[in-house]
């Protein structure tokens, strides 16, 4: 059965119900491949967030573990949108605080969240350091304490991602041979990336800091959906905020680290990782492709995926990455 095939409109009303917020009947979807989240409004006049989480992707300890990390940076006065408190005498409410709601009778857990309104930031200098000196902030909480629970980012990523979209079958058979032989070469020098530049230190990340992921409000970002909440180099939570050529890149990241330098030291050499870190995110994102593709709305979201054209072209991509990081393809 699809993740999201008994999550109905009902379903949704029911849990707020449970949860003693009383919806009107309204729902809006907002944007989510991975989660289902929906706008409610209730009868009250008031509008929250409900996100469902994907079935089996994180343990209960793990989506704790992401509530906890987002109420500590809340606390810390970093503007993030943090889970709302659900009220403790329900059964299936957990945690301390009780944030995660497990929906008695199917699998779902949902989180609850107050509505935040925003629009992605227009990038100038000025916009580049505020956002570097909110991260310099939320790495300087990272780094108080650590993840049990939550992904360890490393270079294996790589490998992992490569071996699975072989064994699936996901490549198509004439493109297979050239785009193996430079995924394998890639992670080969994924590796050789953080050997010869170690992170000095791994802090506890947002993991997924693109552009759409900060909402621009008040003259202040907002950090929202902590999901990809991970272990890892600082410079992992930098470089998606940077784009276009090498030189409008640097000019960019020097107003990035100006602003972050300002709370939170930075080592420098991590900047070596850039690349290497943007070659792993290529294949992760085509292997969770594959992962997902048995989830209905991923052929309709991605029709490309899993053609020749598109395998010839991450093949493309790889060649780049590989002159990128150094190597000849």
């Amino acid at each position: 059965m699809p993740p999201y095939a008994d999550l109905s409109p009902h379903t949704v009303l029911d849990a707020l119900h449970a949860l003693g917020r009383q919806g009107d009947g309204r729902l809006l979807q907002l944007n989510s491949y991975e989660n289902r989240v929906f706008l409610a409004y209730l009868d009250d006049g008031e509008a929250v967030v409900a996100k469902f989480y994907r079935p089996g992707r994180w343990s209960d300890a793990q989506i704790l573990e992401e509530h906890a990390f987002a109420l500590e940076l809340a606390e810390a006065e970093v503007p993030v949108v943090p889970p709302s408190f659900l009220p403790a005498d329900v059964p299936g409410v957990l945690g301390v605080p009780p944030t995660l709601f497990a929906l008695p009778g199917c699998g779902h857990r949902v989180a609850l969240a107050p509505r935040c309104g925003g629009r992605e930031a227009d990038l100038n200098d000025t916009v580049l350091r505020t956002i570097g000196r909110f991260l310099g902030r939320l790495h300087s909480v990272g780094a108080r304490g650590r993840f049990e629970h939550r992904h360890r980012m490393t270079p294996g990523d790589a490998d992992t991602a490569v071996a699975a979209l072989l064994k699936g079958g996901f490549v198509t058979p004439a493109e297979q041979p050239a785009w193996e032989s430079l995924a394998r070469q890639a992670a080969a020098q994924i590796h050789e990336a953080f050997e010869c530049h170690p992170p000095q230190r791994r802090l506890r990340l947002h993991g997924d800091c693109h552009l759409g992921n900060v909402l621009w409000r008040d003259a202040t970002p907002h950090l929202v959906d902590l999901d990809d909440a991970c272990t890892g180099p600082a410079v992992q939570d930098l470089w998606m905020l940077v784009a276009g050529d090498a030189t409008t890149q640097a000019g960019q990241l020097a107003a990035l680290l100006e602003g972050y330098e300002s709370f939170f030291e930075f080592d420098r050499g991590e900047l070596a990782l850039i690349e290497p870190l943007r070659t792993l995110r290529m294949l992760r994102h085509s292997a969770w492709l594959a992962a997902r593709w048995g989830d209905p709305s991923f052929p309709i979201a991605f029709p490309f995926f899993g053609s020749a054209s598109y395998w010839s072209q991450q093949t493309t991509q790889l060649r780049e990455q590989i002159e990128a990081m150094g190597g000849n393809a």
